[in-house]
């Protein structure tokens, strides 16, 4: 009998090492767990008001049942709790808020209890193994790992990872890419969550990085930080396109990722199903850059407008359809690539807008000079596009114009400055109209044009004006003066001079610089709104009540 016993103790023993082997655990957690799985088969016979301890002795594995009692001053619970007295008959020197242990004998388990214990080391194995996966996948996201299919359901791919598995989505799967079961496949991890069902360990073979990590894997100069991959862009299956930047110049960033004879850049391409990829020379001018990235399209002509971060590209009539490619590939790549919203045109295309511009603006000049079309015409070759410019220009500027002398020049800039008055005389009407006050008219640097606009979006109040933000004043996508042609420093040279007609702010002496006003400007916005706050709740900064 004894040796039986010896040798399921031993068995024990054996049966802990061998699950924390197979489940890559640490052999103690599998040994709580025992112990609390025989705690709570023991609570079930003698009892699940006493409080119950086992040990599993980690050399022998012999197993050791207490019941453990409290020593307090007032007993309030007989099963878990001892007075001081009963306490000290057992051991003399006892003192309150001490725990004594009482021996029991060992239990014979039950098919019940048995099963309970069972199911208690199962989920405690089990929360270990995903602590244990999630320890060990958390901080290697981004990393290309390979792993072999277990199942595909609807198109969802269970990978096995060996230690843990993960899962790549149908969106996540390169398209016509078909998997089979026990297949290997790499992927890059882009996410580990820990979920109620355990770690979730997502992987992606559409990802952009999934790319730029098999480039650094096959070209040695970009895992050496000699070329890096500034940006990428991919329509996955189909077509991507990556810049690359080399930090040595004697090295050709190109030539190194497409390698000898292709070698390089076609191991990716069949890693990624044949998907094309146009290798391209990143640049700092980003006029350049976008010329590049729309290849193998030749461009004419690029115009940048940096406000709206849009290009407007230029391409010779038989190239539109190479530029736009296939359902708008080539140029939808381009533009995730460079970051700028890219529209094209054809060169037919933007000579017909000219003209058409030229001919709208040569109207204008005529119904608001009154003058003939030649001498319309005229301006507009000249690069003038508005009144202002011919009512305020030097004179000598004008009078360089074929044909005109100084008296055709002051007629021109009498009758600009003429046209300009009427404008704002009835812009001033309207401005009247709208409802806007006279005090927010005599705010220096708003023109009525601008008194119209803030009219219309309801602003209408000095004190209304002052309690915009610069954003909300001009950047914003409804801001009323956004269309106005003033920058943000202006404008918040305008908003800070209303802050001081409207009273929210002492006067200071004119000489102070402009970047006094602007420093002082957030701190106007938070005490305009200090007023509903606790005192608590004040923001501490400028940056934070800029924010406010």
């Amino acid at each position: 009998m004894a040796a039986a016993v010896s040798a399921n103790r031993l068995e024990l023993l054996q049966i802990a090492d061998a699950a924390a082997r197979e489940k890559m655990i640490d052999r103690e957690i599998i040994l709580e767990a025992m112990e609390e799985a025989i705690q709570k088969a023991a609570r079930s016979r003698y009892g699940v008001e006493n409080e119950i301890r086992a040990q599993i002795d980690r050399q022998t594995g012999e197993i050791r049942l207490f019941r453990v009692m409290e020593v307090v001053e007032e007993v309030e619970n007989p099963s878990t709790q001892l007075s001081l007295v009963e306490a000290r008959k057992d051991k003399e020197d006892a003192e309150i808020g001490d725990f004594l242990a009482d021996a029991l004998p060992p239990i014979d388990y039950s098919r019940i209890g048995a099963q309970t214990a069972k199911q208690v080391i199962v989920q405690k194995v089990r929360d270990a193994e995903r602590e244990r996966q999630y320890e060990e996948y958390k901080d290697r996201v981004g990393e290309v790992i390979t792993g072999v299919i277990k199942r595909v359901e609807y198109g969802n791919a269970i990978i096995d990872l060996g230690r843990a598995e993960a899962i790549m989505r149908r969106d996540q799967v390169i398209p016509r890419e078909h998997l089979r079961q026990n297949e290997r496949i790499r992927g890059i991890i882009y996410d580990v969550r820990r979920e109620t069902r355990g770690p979730q360990i997502f992987m992606s073979r559409t990802k952009p990085e999934f790319m730029s990590s098999l480039f650094a894997q096959e070209v040695p100069e970009i895992y050496d930080n000699i070329i890096e991959i500034k940006a990428v862009a991919r329509d996955p299956g189909s077509r991507a396109k990556i810049a690359v930047l080399s930090n040595d110049s004697s090295i050709d960033p190109v030539g190194a990722c497409v390698g000898m004879r292709g070698s390089r850049v076609q191991a990716v391409v069949n890693e990624l199903q044949g998907e094309k990829i146009d290798i391209i020379p990143w640049q700092e001018d980003q006029a350049s850059f976008l010329v590049n990235a729309l290849a193998p399209a030749e461009v004419a002509k690029v115009v940048m407008d940096d406000d709206s971060h849009r290009v407007e590209v230029v391409v010779p009539d038989d190239q539109l359809s190479l530029a736009i490619g296939r359902r708008g590939q080539n140029v939808r790549l381009a533009s995730q690539l460079t970051g700028w919203t890219i529209d094209i045109l054809t060169e037919q295309e933007e000579s017909e807008r000219r003209q058409e511009e030229f001919v709208q603006q040569t109207r204008y000049f005529i119904e608001e000079l009154d003058v003939d079309e030649t001498l319309a015409q005229l301006l507009v070759a000249e690069g003038f596009s508005d009144l202002e410019e011919v009512a305020y220009v030097e004179p000598e500027e004008l009078a360089a114009i074929e044909g005109f002398d100084d008296e055709l020049v002051g007629e021109l800039q009498r009758r600009a400055q003429d046209a300009l008055d009427a404008q704002q005389a009835a812009a001033d009407e309207k401005r009247k109209e709208l409802g806007v006050e006279d005090r927010l008219a005599e705010l220096e640097g708003l023109t009525p044009v601008m008194l119209v606009a803030l009219g219309e979006a309801d602003v209408k109040t000095l004190e209304d004006f002052a309690g915009f933000t610069t954003e909300e004043l001009v950047s914003d996508r409804d801001a009323p003066l956004k269309s106005a042609g003033i920058d943000p420093l202006e404008a918040q040279i305008l908003i800070m001079r209303a802050r001081r007609l409207a009273g929210w702010i002492e006067e200071e002496p004119e000489e102070e610089d402009t970047e006094a006003e602007l420093a002082r400007d957030d701190e106007v916005t938070a005490e305009a709104e200090a007023e509903t706050q606790p005192e608590s709740d004040k923001p501490a900064t400028d940056d934070s009540q800029e924010q406010a």
